[in-house]
């Protein structure tokens, strides 16, 4: 067994958290809208709207029956709402290319909207227990610490699925557990800040820790402010739409003291351009619903 796999299979049996899409039977669409959700998002944020998702559309398909504005609005306050718009075009193809059952194929998968190669092996892999290497940010940072001595991982490469791919087991279900450990791992032990390596089950192992803790330079992506941002006000012109759908709102009246009223306009040009927004003589409303 590959270095890192036994200690992290036997700290995770006993560290996971006990969440959603970690219980028996869970499936494979409430794995896809999971890993939709997780994107740039808490986890604490993320189990509560998606009990409510799964409770209103239990299937692919029940989705593909509602307007797009419903999944706009059911995403509430998420964050990145085009991500609601892709899974409803991704629950359409289901239900029109895949008879309503989301694929096992990778590369079905990735023909999906919205899903990149993280959450197409994500769903092979933890829905339905194919073997293949899964790499999100936080393993990133498992690997480079443990095996390169590296405090941050470099920009996302091909390289990094190689890296995870040599250290899963043989067997099928095993790798499973050290795909979801390494993340977990990352998540809540190995973090980017404050790692609590006395609870590492890789202390022993660990090239960081060995090298002394060098500090290497971080290339992450710098999240932008969000408070006076061009996201904020599109989030404020959304809540707007949300709180009256399916009506629509006269252009004038969505939030019209916004102290930058370019800012604002620009906001709502750039929501219909992403298709989260369709306006029709001077009013605004979420997608998909019939005019009144």
């Amino acid at each position: 067994m590959p270095g890192l796999a036994a200690p992290l299979i036997a700290w995770y049996r006993d560290a996971a958290r006990d969440l959603p899409w970690r219980r028996e039977g869970f499936g494979a669409w409430g794995t896809l809208v999971s890993e939709f959700m997780l994107q740039q998002t808490p986890v604490n944020r993320v189990v509560p709207h998606l009990e409510a998702w799964l409770t209103r559309w239990p299937t692919p398909a029940d989705l593909a029956a509602s307007p797009p504005g419903d999944a706009v609005t059911q995403w509430a306050n998420l964050g990145y709402p085009r991500r609601a718009l892709w899974l409803h075009r991704a629950a359409v193809e289901i239900r029109d290319r895949h008879d309503g059952v989301v694929p096992r194929d990778v590369e079905a998968l990735l023909a999906l909207t919205g899903i990149g190669d993280y959450t197409a092996r994500a769903v092979a892999v933890f829905a339905y227990g194919d073997r293949h290497p899964v790499v999100d940010t936080n393993t990133r940072r498992v690997l480079a610490r443990a095996i390169e001595g590296r405090a941050q991982p470099g920009p996302p490469h091909s390289r990094d699925l190689e890296a995870m791919e040599a250290e899963l087991p043989a067997d099928v279900a095993e790798s499973a557990i050290v795909n979801a450990a390494a993340m977990e791992l990352g998540a809540i032990v190995c973090t980017a800040r404050a790692p609590r390596c006395e609870a590492c089950p890789l202390a022993t192992q660990c090239a960081w820790r060995a090298a002394g803790y060098p500090a290497s330079e971080d290339r992450r992506r710098k999240q932008a402010t969000y408070e006076g941002s061009d996201r904020q006000t599109r989030g404020a012109v959304l809540k707007t739409l949300r709180e009256a759908a399916p009506a629509a709102v006269p252009a004038f009246a969505v939030i019209p003291q916004w102290p930058d009223a370019a800012q604002r306009d620009r906001a709502i040009d750039s929501l219909i351009a992403d298709g989260l927004v369709e306006a029709a003589d001077e009013h605004l409303r979420l997608p998909g619903h019939p005019a009144s």
